[in-house]
């Protein structure tokens, strides 16, 4: 009677069959490529929306938007002129604080793709540099928005466009 105990024993502690083992790496197998699939596209749309969030275009738009809102704060509200269309902004402003008349300008306007900020003298007229704010600029225009000045800025590199919308009031008298 003992020797039946023993055999019944020794049948339930076998192991895993050679089926049942090639059957768990089949679905461990899936499982681990669901995963590298998931992991994979989460890191391409990560790696998209930092190319879009950091491209140049974004960039341009908010180097220009700065450059725009600093120097029409800057500038003083005792004239400010507007090309045809709106193609191009000249304000005048104080070379300095102790400045008591206004003696210095700046024009914004679009030229070969780039926004560019001429600035200068006023009196003898002498243009003391012309600096590129941006690149990428398919379209500008300025206009007078009631007591502010408005710059539409739409740059785009050829995969990527962006449209800048930048109001500013000048504080000088």
């Amino acid at each position: 009677m003992r020797t039946i105990i023993i055999k019944k024993r020794q049948r339930n502690l076998r192991g895993f069959t050679l089926v049942e083992l090639m059957i768990t790496m089949v679905i461990m197998s899936a499982v681990g490529l669901a995963i590298g699939v998931v992991i994979v596209d989460g890191q391409s749309s990560w790696s998209h929306m930092y190319e879009r969030i950091n491209s140049d275009v974004v960039t341009d738009g908010y180097v220009a938007r700065k450059k725009f809102d600093v120097v029409m704060r800057n500038a003083s509200r005792e004239k400010i002129l507007l090309g045809d269309a709106g193609s191009w902004i000249e304000v005048y402003y104080y070379a300095s604080d102790s400045s008591t008349v206004v003696d210095r300008y700046a024009r914004f306007y679009a030229a070969d793709g780039d926004l560019n900020l001429e600035y200068g003298q006023l009196e003898p007229r002498a243009t003391l540099g012309i600096d590129i704010v941006c690149g990428n600029v398919t379209a500008c225009t300025f206009r007078n928005v009631g007591q502010s000045t408005q710059m539409i800025l739409t740059l785009d590199n050829g995969t990527q466009a962006n449209t800048v919308v930048s109001s500013a009031i000048t504080h000088n008298q």
